[in-house]
């Protein structure tokens, strides 16, 4: 019975109603709670949920519905000035990342492939945590936000690029796949704008009083250019960002953010909760040695370069400071790369498990430095919680 995909929702809401609550008490960050509560009723723990990679799919809906929001508040004259300024800085601070996470697992016996994949996937800085720890006021309306933004897109785009050069065939078609996917990227973006303002912005006006056939259609539009970027080659998450930021220059772009709030965390829940479900604790207890260097690394390599680098393109220090402590953890596509790897038999098992654990133990530990530094929507502190 608990097969049904209604009751692994039964399970997973009421647990996380549970979790949740008991984690506020003990005064402990409520997303911890989802992801704890993944392990316990996981494959791997409990037993009671066998089927983490189906709860994982439906989680995906909650990034791109993330993205999707995020990319209403942009306007597209204000981004493409951004990734102009913090292209380079984000390319010098991936490749060092990616040295010094490879150089650390060479250190530790690893062999050279395993090394460099590992390298590359813990190079990135989480979309997931860094925006769900930032209030929404800051993101969308702060310097701090519009700059952690556009580093995570850019990320994004390498991380793309990254998966396109570990699934189809090596260093020979990386100079293809990288012009063809900004051909893609850019040609979508402009179809996407051009019907948003032939189409989609007067269908907003006529039936403007209709509130239900507001939100049906720009949720319509979010995943439908959504679908196009990932059969595109691209992925669901960029496409979204796309349909979003197509849709910031519509003159209810705020009105329509607002209601999806509620979907999009509905979703996010999901995404903890597959990742704690996912968690072998077994095979991380073989790997918490080499786990904990390569997560000590990360962050206190991160922050400190992070804030370098933002300072050497002028950057206030004290904005330079949170934004790299905020952009300290491993990422959601570190995950995608260790599995597509793994598939392609470039890396061993134990390699694609380090960095799932990595992934996990700085998801964790950034989630504490955040919420206990700087103001976040799910402080326990009511000084430091805002929105």
């Amino acid at each position: 019975m608990l097969d049904h995909i209604l009751f692994q929702f039964v399970l997973i809401f009421a647990g996380a109603a549970l979790f949740a609550t008991l984690f506020l008490y003990l005064k402990q960050p409520i997303i911890l709670s989802y992801i704890v509560l993944g392990i316990v009723v996981g494959p791997k723990g409990l037993g009671l949920i066998n089927d983490a990679e189906q709860i994982e799919q439906l989680s995906r809906i909650g990034i791109i519905l993330l993205l999707f929001l995020i990319g209403l508040n942009f306007q597209p004259a204000k981004l493409v000035g951004l990734i102009g300024r913090l292209g380079l800085i984000t390319l010098a601070t991936c490749f060092i990342f990616m040295l010094l996470s490879m150089a650390a697992v060479l250190a530790l016996g690893y062999a050279f492939i395993d090394s460099l994949v590992i390298g590359a996937a813990l190079m990135f800085s989480s979309t997931i945590v860094s925006l769900k720890l930032i209030p929404t006021t800051q993101l969308h309306h702060d310097h701090v936000g519009e700059v952690m933004i556009s580093v995570l897109l850019l990320q994004d785009v390498i991380a793309i690029v990254l998966i396109l050069l570990v699934t189809e065939g090596g260093m020979d078609n990386i100079a293809m796949s990288m012009i063809l996917l900004l051909i893609k990227l850019v040609g979508l973006s402009f179809l996407s704008f051009v019907i948003v303002r032939l189409v989609i912005t007067k269908l907003f006006i006529k039936f403007d009083v209709i509130k239900e056939h507001t939100f049906i259609l720009a949720l319509g539009w979010g995943l439908f250019i959504a679908g196009a970027a990932e059969m595109l080659g691209l992925s669901f998450e960029m496409g979204a960002f796309i349909a979003g930021v197509s849709l910031a220059t519509v003159p209810n772009a705020l009105v329509i953010a607002e209601e999806f709030k509620p979907l999009r965390d509905f979703f996010l829940i999901l995404f903890f909760f597959s990742i704690g479900a996912k968690f072998d604790l077994l095979v991380s207890q073989q790997l918490i040695v080499p786990g904990l260097i390569l997560t000590a690394l990360l962050m206190l390599a991160k922050p400190v370069i992070f804030k370098l680098g933002f300072k050497v393109i002028g950057e206030n220090p004290k904005i330079s400071a949170e934004l790299g402590v905020r952009l300290g953890q491993a990422s959601e596509f570190s995950l995608l790369i260790a599995f597509s790897a793994l598939a392609s038999g470039l890396i061993e098992e134990r390699s694609s498990s380090l960095i799932q654990l990595v992934v996990v133990l700085t998801f964790v530990a950034s989630t504490y430095w955040v919420v206990n530094s700087y103001p976040t929507p799910i402080s326990y502190k009511s000084s430091q919680r805002k929105d």
